[in-house]
């Protein structure tokens, strides 16, 4: 290697040590500079440390012959069974009736519930009168905030066959009483349209936030062009939050399976097990 060589090697050299150098300084003044947005971030990770990574450990216990009372030492000393506990699993006769029960709440709750967060955003932002929406939003976040206790407790009340509402106005239209808490043909409908009326104000809080933040503008600009209320909705204000409503839905998609207990469990009977037996 002649000296020429030796010296563009020394220089390349210094300049990737610079470099790293550049990186490590510009590294800590990134930190500096956002120390409480990172300050806010951290209860976040913490939380989900704490509560979805950590606990993935005990996922080894799928795979062993698990006694509780060993405690939690036990999940790492029990004896190894493999696959045992999925065969049996999928072995039963009511497997495939618990995944496509859990399959079928989430996928209505997602394929009902999803889109009306939506349509209420536009329809929310649309009202002129900011006393009117302000109130509309109250109203409709409200419900988020109520105990599933709570709202399945108005279910039954209100659902009853012999005191309901529900039930007295079909009978008072000339219909039979109808006993929806204890018909496994409701079980799902009853699932899906309390869960979106209890959470699609609050889950609508992103859209309007994305649909508030649309340039002034260009809806002056389309009102220029003689567009309409339908037409300024259908070319920009749905292509203008698309991003934010397929970034929703992936991170919705990732929730398929996670039915949940507590809902479930508080709407449960012997007689609805056909449809509302979940994983």
């Amino acid at each position: 290697m002649t000296r020429s060589d030796q010296k563009r090697m020394l220089k390349k050299s210094n300049i990737v040590k610079k470099t790293k150098e550049e990186k490590r300084q510009e590294f800590k003044k990134n930190i500096k500079r956002d120390k409480f947005l990172l300050l806010m971030f951290l209860p976040v990770a913490i939380y989900y440390l704490i509560f979805c990574y950590l606990p993935m450990t005990g996922l080894v216990m799928s795979f062993q012959d698990f006694k509780p009372g060993h405690g939690l030492l036990g999940i790492y000393t029990g004896d190894w069974v493999g696959l045992k506990w999925f065969r049996q699993f999928f072995g039963s006769t009511f497997a495939w009736q618990l995944i496509r029960n859990t399959f079928l709440l989430s996928f209505y709750s997602l394929l009902f519930g999803f889109p009306i967060p939506i349509i209420f955003a536009i329809c929310i932002t649309q009202i002129r009168n900011k006393h009117v929406q302000r109130s509309a939003q109250l109203i409709t976040y409200l419900p988020y905030f109520i105990s599933t206790v709570v709202v399945v407790g108005m279910l039954t009340n209100f659902l009853s066959p012999s005191t309901g509402i529900v039930n007295q106005i079909i009978t008072r239209l000339g219909g039979t009483q109808i006993n929806f808490m204890s018909t496994p043909g409701w079980f799902r409908s009853l699932y899906v349209i309390s869960g979106s009326w209890q959470s699609f104000g609050f889950n609508s809080i992103i859209f309007v936030a994305a649909i508030m933040g649309i340039s002034p503008e260009l809806y002056e600009a389309m009102r220029v062009d003689g567009a309409n209320k339908r037409e300024q909705i259908r070319y920009l204000i749905l292509p203008m939050i698309k991003s934010t409503i397929i970034l929703l839905l992936i991170m919705s998609l990732g929730n398929l399976l996670s039915v949940g207990f507590e809902k479930v469990y508080l709407m449960y009977n012997s007689a609805v097990y056909e449809t509302a037996d979940v994983i």
